[in-house]
């Protein structure tokens, strides 16, 4: 019993998980235990198999809603009314069961390589051989995001290469953690194979399945990434190697060495392993052009850039790579348009996120020559910023929705004022700011649940900041190709394009008041640093890559002894007589236990986990070091343990964190 049981939560399916999903497709009685052998013979239902993968391991096409907002909520960009129990002293707990620490994806992953590939090599599938390649290039790259997936969650990680069989030592043999810098390698190392075997075009022709290019980006994302935890976390239990570092209590890690020869070798080979990859995708993929329009009717000249994050169709976008396609026809739908309608589904930006962007002329705001007009209206905001501020800051009167206006039951034909007090989320303004990235005009897309905008989910833009960063975090220094990237970026972005105007204007104790990314390690970053990473948070501000950066920056530290208050607009300023009643009182009411909004005691700015003195965060964001992790749920070390002592299981906890169910982190 415990044998299967094993089985079960390590690799989260049985050998039944496999046919569960392939049943999906098939018709056919297994003739074994995981799937029929007359399946995966043909390139059609390779095929077949992998677009299913996107389903289960792309984010895009496992959420029903998602879209180009709200997925950077409960980081320092953006706000929804519930804060973030990693942000409570004692809120976010182990878990008895469950957890990420799962592999149902990786097995489906590794059934189909394990069948496929020798299938392949002794010419044994029929079809285009080019397709066949590309298929297994596919699966190659799924099992590498999701791996990249659990690296982010819990550094260390056990690689497993092959479908397991149904013994209990040969699956906790397996459950054997392998150092973060060696699942890092595999994740690169699977995903140059899928470069070598992908084509550099989408069979599709319309990028909506991945291409030679998504590897080469993602290659390069997962490169840096590990680079720069491996520079931050230096020196702690965070790292291979590092003091405390908990692989080293197992034998079977205690000797490890990096395969570069030492930890600075190992950062070095990653940040160039990312400049190649990155190189790769911004020298064959340019930007889309901003024309610097707000279209407001049917007249205006539309904006290829805007209409980039909304587009029904997203093939004809030179910076998109992949993206994933909806079909109102086939009832292939999302809520997106009309949330983008109104409040963005109650996501705001911060204050702080909002404050990070540059005027037009490259000068921080605080810059006495930036010409600055302040914060008490939006539109003064708005008002001569970096073009993507001014073209994606949302503000009362704008026009929402010029064509097909009475075609949808879920029209916001002008932009309101910010309703910041409304119970509902699908109406809340949480912060009072809120996105038009990713709104489309057409009313025919606000019907409830019957959007069909498509989802942008790899852009090569992001190919140029990693590059960018990559260089100067290896050298010190921008090399011509960094500096070409970063000026197209800028002058796309209506920016002045002299970025060294910007880094010598720049303060950074001014930019630590509301941007997280000021710091590495609980220290202020150099300000060129801390430029490329600015570009870094406004150019992709909602796509999902907020948190990522944040933990791999170890830019969370200082909040262990400073806590961080998350603010929206200026609702105590001139903005407040937007609440106004007749009568001469307010709508918002602040100062009790029932209050709607944050007192003007506490700051002039909307706090909206402030509100009612309540709150468990009341006081301000803390932080944990553990928190840069998660923890492993209890279950998975006494299934792998003898006579439930977890302390025989060859699983080790992560930094901080117990090996007991329903408490904190310790540090």
């Amino acid at each position: 019993m415990k044998v299967k049981y094993i089985n079960i939560i390590l690799l989260s399916v049985g050998l039944s998980g496999g046919l569960a999903s392939c049943n999906d497709f098939l018709d056919q009685e297994p003739p074994t235990d995981i799937t029929p052998e007359e399946y995966l013979w043909t390139a059609d239902q390779l095929a077949a198999y992998s677009i299913d993968r996107y389903t289960d391991i792309l984010p895009s096409h496992g959420n029903w809603s998602f879209g180009t907002f709200g997925i950077d909520a409960g980081t320092d960009n953006m706000a929804n009314p519930s804060y973030d129990d990693k942000y409570t002293e004692s809120q976010w707990q182990v878990d008895e069961t469950g957890g990420d620490w799962s592999f149902t994806n990786i097995f489906e992953c590794n059934y189909f390589l394990n069948t496929v590939v020798p299938r392949w090599k002794e010419g044994q599938i029929t079809g285009s051989d080019d397709l066949v390649k590309h298929y297994i290039g596919e699966v190659y790259f799924l099992r590498a995001y999701e791996y990249f997936t659990k690296l982010q969650d819990f550094g260390d990680f056990p690689i497993i290469k092959k479908v397991l069989p149904d013994d209990q030592e040969v699956l906790t043999e397996a459950s054997k953690r392998s150092p973060q810098t060696e699942v890092a390698r595999f994740i690169i190392s699977d995903l140059d194979s899928a470069i070598t075997l992908l084509e550099s075009s989408s069979p599709d022709g319309a990028r909506n399945r991945l291409s030679k290019a998504c590897a080469q980006l993602l290659k390069s994302r997962v490169a840096l990434y590990e680079a720069t935890w491996l520079k931050y976390f230096k020196n702690t239990a965070f790292v291979p190697n590092g003091p405390n570092w908990p692989g080293a209590d197992k034998n079977y890690d205690a000797d490890y060495q990096f395969q570069a020869g030492s930890i600075d070798d190992e950062i070095n080979w990653l940040l160039q392993q990312s400049m190649d990859a990155a190189k790769e995708v911004a020298d064959n993929f340019s930007l889309v052009t901003n024309n610097g329009v707000l279209q407001q009717s049917a007249s205006d000249a539309n904006n290829d850039y805007f209409d980039m994050f909304s587009a029904v169709d997203m093939s004809g976008y030179s910076e998109v790579l992949l993206w994933r396609e909806y079909s109102k026809a086939l009832g292939i739908t999302h809520n997106v348009p009309v949330y983008a309608q109104l409040s963005n589904y109650a996501v705001g930006l911060t204050r702080g996120m909002v404050d990070g962007f540059l005027m037009a002329n490259g000068l921080p705001i605080y810059d006495s020559a930036s010409g600055y007009g302040g914060d008490d209206y939006i539109s003064d905001v708005r008002n001569g910023r970096d073009g993507r501020l001014w073209l994606f800051l949302k503000q009362p009167g704008q026009v929402n929705c010029f064509l097909n206006v009475d075609a949808g039951d879920h029209v916001t034909e002008t932009e309101p004022t910010p309703d910041i007090t409304n119970s509902s989320w699908e109406k809340k303004y949480s912060t009072g700011y809120t996105i038009r990235k990713g709104l489309n005009y057409d009313g025919e897309q606000c019907d409830n649940g019957s959007g069909y905008t498509g989802c942008v989910i790899f852009r090569a833009t992001e190919a140029y900041l990693n590059y960018i960063e990559a260089c100067y975090e290896l050298n010190g220094s921008l090399d011509n190709s960094a500096k070409s990237y970063w000026t197209e970026i800028r002058e796309r972005a209506g920016v002045n394009p002299d970025y060294e105007k910007t880094i010598n204007a720049t303060d950074m104790e001014q930019e630590a008041k509301n941007d997280w990314g000021a710091y590495s390690a609980g220290s202020l970053v150099d300000p060129t640093l801390y430029d490329i990473r600015r570009e870094r948070r406004c150019e992709l501000m909602a796509e999902g890559l907020r948190m990522m950066d944040l933990k791999r920056w170890r830019a969370m530290d200082q909040m262990i002894t400073t806590p961080y208050h998350i603010e929206g607009f200026k609702l105590w300023g001139p903005m407040k007589d937007w609440y106004k009643k007749d009568d001469g009182t307010y709508s918002v009411t602040y100062g009790t236990s029932t209050s709607t909004v944050s007192s003007p005691e506490t700051s002039e700015y909307l706090r909206p986990y402030e509100i009612t003195g309540k709150e468990l965060v009341n006081d301000g964001y803390h932080w944990k070091m553990a928190h840069y992790w998660e923890p492993i749920a209890l279950e998975h070390f006494l299934i792998t343990s003898e006579n439930n002592d977890v302390s025989t299981s060859p699983i080790y906890q992560n930094p901080g964190w117990p090996t007991e169910a329903n408490v904190p982190a310790e540090y």
